[in-house]
Parts: structure tokens; C-alpha cells; sequence
């Protein structure tokens, strides 16, 4: 696992919740290039829908700008090492 330290910029997720996207994300680092952030986002992506639910959206990358809604609870915003994440479960109507 990478030895970075996450550094939350945004979110409204239970702490355990936070702590869990965090690690995932450092996992997935450990498996893909870091090129490679559609990989990165997919995988990360399927383990949220696999541990919460259906519905998670994922966004990696180093320069990306979003606008989207989300349901209470559940976005977080962070960097780790040179990739940004964005990771949110859409709003149902």
C-alpha cells in the first residue's frame, strides 16, 4: 500500500466511510499505473457499488473540473499522491 498521506479537500461522508475511499484508492494505486486513472476510477467505482449499493459515480485524475448532484452523505473530494478523486453517489429524483 502507498506509504502518501490522503489529504481530504472536500466531503460529507461518515468518517468510516472517508477512511474506506481513502484506502481503496491507495489499493488501487498498488495495482494500476497511475496513468491508467480510468482503471483506477472503475475499480473503485465497483467496490462502492459492491460494499453500498448501486449508484456510485468515480472521477480520477490531475486536472478535471464537475459539477453534479449527489445524495446527503455521500461525496468525498481528496488528493493522494498526484491524483485527485472525486467519488459520489448520484441523486435520485
Amino acid at each position: 500500500m502507498l506509504e502518501g498521506k490522503a489529504y481530504v479537500k472536500d466531503t460529507d461522508m461518515p468518517l468510516k466511510m472517508q477512511v474506506h475511499a481513502m484506502d481503496c484508492a491507495s489499493q488501487t494505486l498498488d495495482l494500476y499505473d497511475v496513468v491508467d486513472c480510468t482503471s483506477i476510477a472503475a475499480y473503485i467505482k465497483k467496490e462502492f457499488d459492491k460494499v453500498y449499493g448501486g449508484g456510485w459515480q468515480c472521477v480520477v485524475g490531475s486536472n478535471f473540473s464537475s459539477f453534479f448532484t449527489h445524495s446527503k452523505g455521500t461525496f468525498i473530494y481528496f488528493s493522494l499522491e498526484t491524483l485527485n478523486f472525486l467519488i459520489f453517489k448520484g441523486a435520485a429524483y
